[in-house]
């Protein structure tokens, strides 16, 4: 449907990112329109798409789906558009001497002859100069935005794009649309094909075929977690994605890859087994990594200790007994300069960092704490006693250049003489690389995590490749305190790791398994559970159980149960504003999930103010505001974030979330759910770290044969990465030179 109609009034307007709340008059008929609009001045003529819809709380609106900004044509339109406030200077009394004197030619003057503009008393040529920039700007970006319309692209998405290349836009769009990937957050390959489709550009397009390369190496470190592709894989991926001609395809990849090596966007490393191609920053990562990670070990300054000594005193203090696993894991952690200490669930991690931290205490050392994630970092401390922070926190990440920088950085040192780094297994290579580069030479490193956990989110596999590195001191730990007897948690989830099914003794017990086939009884029975028994059982709400998923699609899947979960925790109400966003319903008082990091987001807590909002950020929609358009949340660290349209694609429902999100998350209950899946994704690390999730009882819901399964599947997904042969070949120099 189409209105066309003078803006009579700007009731609300979100600069940053477009979104408006008119009235228009369409035929004498005053309409509320809504959504993302290009800039616009009360006077202005509009011309809308979109349809008629009724707001719970405002009525009657016209929802914006296009809207193209006309020039005003009556002469009191034209006069109120002049002095809108967008021509700096020309207020109402020069607005209407400048439409006396031209009246309908007014707009062809300021374009064409804007020195005529000094007949008007008080306005001098530097004025009328100005005037007349401002209109053709103006004008500019009203038609780049209605030729990006009418390219199919969303208005929202076209007001990002000029932000971006400004009067250059249609200009960069129509020579090469596929730079829109790279420059343009939200934009990948689909739809920058799709823009490139219709403006004509053939499927062998040297840019297209550069852009669609960029986008699988992209695609796999994101989705897959790859560093790098071994040459034969990414030339059959970018076949398939293409569509041409064989033959033509790999001769254009061949010469797309030459280029963008030339350039330094990837690098190629000839290897004996392949040949890999990685973007350029990827390798500068990992072989950055490896550096400093062998320079730390190599140059660890000495402590003359008895360390047999510091232990049976901690022990004396504590009054505890420490097994002989323990005892050698501390001695590797004061002996060397890098140390990885790794074991499951009750293995006495916690212990050996209590006592580490006490042997450097008592020599006056500075020792930092810290952890991937804020819930992780929280665990740590609630668990040493100690003040631990994420890894952004320790590196100091802050906004003062106007762009995400970290304060403790190759240049600037961490001054911590021990640095111990919990839940390892997370860490992408990213932030990875980031605390290395912060950490002094003579510092001791000491990674703590579970190596049978599954990968991180972020690409790479930090722990894994140290590990088959084999030239760090390793602390496996094996013997497990906490027995049957007192969690079955714990007990079940070596089972599991071990490929045993676990014991299920339903009474009186931390380990619950409900039997349940088919995928609809599985939700009904997870809803039932989450909404009444569990909380009715354990005098808890319903909010402190967490649903664990292994996919997100089917009925049993993630994105269907957060809709029940939402229906029977948090159902609509009059008192709850709530506001949709494609199909998820945002509601006060929901549970959410932040799923990318954001290190722009600005948040509260209490007087302190701060920037950055992680993966994997657990918090609670606080307020909901349809006219602001904006999503206040409050996370559980107590950070207060203001979400608005442009970022609601970062949250999710979290009622459940997916095993991959839980990871190094630690939640008194937790339900998980088995039913249907990939072989791929049913895997025996995948039920563990579910498992593991659980700090006081873990639920299974679903099929035995599913846990039979997961527990007989041993499938790891192979990471392409090159970190542990950069490992082996700087060992290899370091120790030669």
């Amino acid at each position: 449907m189409k209105i066309t109609g003078s803006v009579e009034k700007i009731i609300y307007r979100n600069a940053e990112n477009g979104y408006s709340v008119i009235l228009v008059s369409d035929s004498n008929i005053s309409v509320t329109a809504v959504g993302v609009m290009p800039q616009i001045t009360e006077g202005e003529t509009l011309e809308l798409e979109g349809e008629y819809s009724t707001n719970k709380k405002f009525g009657e609106q016209f929802t914006v789906e296009k809207a193209v900004v006309c020039l005003p044509t009556g002469l009191d339109s034209i006069a109120k558009y002049l002095s809108s406030g967008l021509f700096r200077g020309v207020g109402i009394v020069t607005a209407d001497s400048i439409v006396d004197q031209f009246e309908e030619k007014t707009f062809e003057i300021i374009e064409k002859k804007p020195m005529e503009l000094k007949k008007v008393r008080g306005l001098s040529a530097k004025k009328a100069m100005e005037i007349h920039e401002t209109f053709i700007s103006l004008k500019d970006m009203q038609n780049a935005i209605l030729g990006l319309q009418n390219l199919e692209i969303s208005l929202n998405l076209a007001l990002k794009i000029y932000k971006v290349y400004g009067r250059a836009t249609l200009d960069t769009i129509n020579t090469n649309p596929y730079r829109l990937i790279e420059d343009i957050d939200g934009i990948g390959f689909t739809t920058a094909d799709k823009i490139a489709g219709g403006l004509g550009i053939a499927k062998d397009s040297e840019f297209r075929v550069r852009a669609g390369i960029i986008h699988i190496l992209k695609h796999v470190a994101g989705s897959k977690g790859h560093i790098y592709l071994p040459k034969d894989m990414l030339l059959a991926y970018a076949n398939d994605l293409l569509c041409i001609d064989y033959n033509t395809a790999m001769e254009l990849c061949e010469l797309a890859l030459d280029t963008l090596d030339i350039t330094g966007i990837i690098s190629i490393v000839e290897r004996d087994i392949d040949t890999a191609v990685m973007f350029s920053a990827l390798y500068l990562t990992e072989r950055n990594i490896a550096t400093k990670l062998v320079n730390l070990s190599l140059n660890c300054s000495e402590l003359h200790v008895d360390i047999d000594s510091d232990i049976k005193e901690y022990e004396r203090l504590n009054n505890i007994t420490m097994h002989e696993g323990q005892k050698n894991a501390v001695k590797n952690a004061v002996d060397n300069g890098v140390n990885i200490i790794t074991g499951g669930p009750g293995t006495g991690k916690t212990t050996i960092i209590k006592c580490i931290l006490s042997i450097f205490k008592n020599r006056n050392l500075s020792v930092s704490l810290c952890a991937p994630t804020g819930r992780a970092s929280k665990r740590l401390s609630e668990s040493t006693g100690e003040e631990a922070k994420t890894i952004h926190r320790l590196l100091d990440l802050d906004f003062k250049s106007g762009k995400g920088k970290f304060t403790f950085n190759s240049d600037s040192k961490i001054e911590s003489d021990v640095i111990i780094v919990d839940e390892v297994s997370m860490c992408d290579e990213y932030v990875f690389n980031a605390l290395l580069s912060a950490t002094r030479r003579g510092s001791r490193l000491i990674l703590v995590g579970d190596k049978d956990q599954l990968q991180s989110v972020g690409a790479g596999n930090v722990l894994g490749d140290i590990i088959d590195f084999g030239d760090i001191a390793i602390s496996q730990l094996t013997y497990i305190y906490r027995q049957e007897q007192e969690s079955l948690i714990i007990a079940n989830a070596h089972r599991i790791n071990n490929g045993e099914m676990p014991i299920i003794r339903n009474k009186e017990s931390d380990f619950l398994f409900s039997e349940v086939d088919g995928q609809t009884e599985v939700l009904k029975t997870v809803v039932d559970m989450v909404s009444k028994r569990i909380p009715a059982y354990l005098n808890i709400a319903p909010h402190d159980v967490q649903v664990l998923c292994p996919m997100k699609k089917q009925i049993s899947g993630v994105n269907n149960m957060n809709k029940e979960l939402q229906s029977a925790v948090n159902p609509e109400s009059k008192n709850k504003p709530e506001m949709k966003h494609h199909d998820i319903i945002f509601r006060q008082g929901d549970k959410i999930i932040h799923v990318e990091n954001n290190y722009d987001l600005a948040w509260m807590r209490g007087s302190e103010v701060g920037q950055g909002v992680y993966n994997g950020d657990i918090g609670f929609i606080k307020q909901v505001d349809n006219i602001d358009n904006t999503i206040v949340v409050e996370f559980e660290d107590g950070r207060v974030a203001t979400y608005t349209r442009e970022n609601f694609d970062q949250i999710k429902l979290a009622y459940a979330i997916t095993v991959h999100k839980s990871q190094g998350c630690e939640f008194d209950v937790v339900v998980i759910v088995l039913m249907g899946g990939m072989p791929t994704l049913l895997t025996r690390n995948l039920l563990y770290t579910a498992v593991t999730r659980a700090k006081s009882m873990s639920v299974i819901v679903g099929s035995g044969g599913h846990m039979q399964y997961m527990v007989n599947n041993n499938y790891t997904a192979k990471r392409y990465t090159l970190l542990t042969e950069m490992l082996r070949e700087e060992m290899s120099r370091q120790c030669s030179d």
